[in-house]
């Protein structure tokens, strides 16, 4: 049995590396992980470090008193005077950031949700809370109550324990799910060409006619797809840690940060990373198995790539935390076991869990392909 499935393997293996598509989806994909990181840092960092001239150019319906222009002119505030009708043409046409509108008392912030006017928008209002400041305190003094006394009357301190950067937390776990869908792609290919791509040529049937077990031939087709992935796997996380490591230094949204993992995290990454391959394996050749072509296999297998790194996102988009259950579900395991390994949090449970469930899966998907390729149905349909 052995010497069967590892000819299987080396057959396999052998015929993947001659195929220069599948090369290029074990070895290509993961070069794109340092453009995303890099991509995405620079992106962070230009929002960040937005100069103020970007968005200072506010829009007044009224006229500024004494007081209102130097606080503008200590906020860098390039203030235009006009008509209502006309700031909003000129917000409209993009001459102003946004515009403020006064009636009586009432001070209205006019804009959009864009990034600029979000950062007009902070400034504007910083420039409010000054001048209101200066008209209660002025308020106080012309009726002989101290501002101290008023403005004062708490005393707030904060004591806020800082937790990990934002960005950094951002970054590397989508470094991860772009991890998650090379893995994907790289299982996707090998696993149509040694299923669907032998049933289309007609070697399939000339496997099968060997005094060769299904089960060897599947184990061997499996652990061959299973390489693949696990090589992509491992040189995605490699292009990861570097090129988080460069984005470390490059800029300074991570200053103060050590975007690099520690040996005993690094570990247990490549252990769901490890954990992934063997999953998305098994579930790649069992969904190609059923196709009777090529191309149909990678229509049918095209829905797995969103599915493998979707649940892991709108996880993390939204916040949720890993628990036993979810350390049991497929796809959603893998990335809420990932961020907590990033942020320290390791919980061996979790882990095992992870791995139990994988395994049970693997077994019974195995097991179904073991048993369609002993019929006639696997060559006919």
């Amino acid at each position: 049995m052995k010497n069967n499935v590892f000819n299987i393997l080396k057959k396999e293996l052998r015929e993947m590396f001659r195929d220069k598509k599948s090369l290029s989806m074990m070895l290509v994909i993961p070069i794109f992980i340092p453009l995303l990181v890099i991509g995405m840092s620079a992106l962070f960092e230009s929002q960040m470090n937005m100069p103020v001239t970007d968005y200072n150019t506010i829009g007044f319906n009224y006229e500024l008193d004494t007081v209102e222009q130097s606080i503008i002119e200590e906020l860098e505030i390039n203030p235009v005077y006009d008509t209502e009708e006309n700031l909003k043409e000129k917000f409209d046409n993009g001459e102003i950031d946004l515009y403020v509108t006064r009636n009586n008392t009432v001070y209205t912030i006019n804009g959009d949700d864009s990034d600029t006017t979000t950062y007009a928008s902070t400034l504007v209002e910083s420039y409010f809370n000054a001048y209101k400041d200066y008209l209660q305190t002025d308020y106080l003094v012309n009726h002989n109550v101290d501002p101290s006394m008023v403005m004062n009357i708490i005393t707030l301190e904060e004591n806020i324990i800082a937790e990990d950067n934002f960005f950094a937390s951002y970054v590397t776990n989508y470094a991860f799910f772009f991890i998650i869908m090379a893995i994907t792609v790289s299982a996707t290919y090998p696993a149509t060409d040694a299923t669907a791509g032998e049933k289309e040529r007609g070697t399939l049937e000339t496997l099968l006619t060997f005094p060769i077990k299904s089960k060897d031939i599947i184990i061997g087709k499996f652990l061959s797809v299973t390489l693949s992935s696990i090589i992509t796997g491992v040189l995605s996380l490699i292009l990861a840690i570097i090129s988080l490591k460069i984005a470390n230094n490059m800029f300074s949204i991570y200053e103060g940060m050590d975007l690099m993992l520690p040996a005993s995290s690094l570990i247990f990454a490549l252990i769901v990373i490890l954990a992934y391959s063997l999953l998305i394996s098994g579930l790649c050749i069992a969904i190609a198995s059923k196709s009777k072509t090529f191309k149909e296999a990678q229509s049918a297998l095209t829905p797995l790539t969103f599915i493998s790194f979707f649940p892991g996102m709108i996880a993390f988009m939204i916040g949720i935390t890993t628990t036993n259950v979810y350390a049991c579900i497929p796809f959603l395991n893998y990335t809420l076991i990932f961020t907590d390994i990033t942020s320290g949090n390791i919980n061996f449970v979790h882990i095992l869990l992870m791995l139990v469930s994988t395994i049970i899966i693997i077994a019974v998907v195995l097991k179904i392909i073991i048993k369609q390729y002993k019929s006639e149905r696997v060559l006919f349909g």
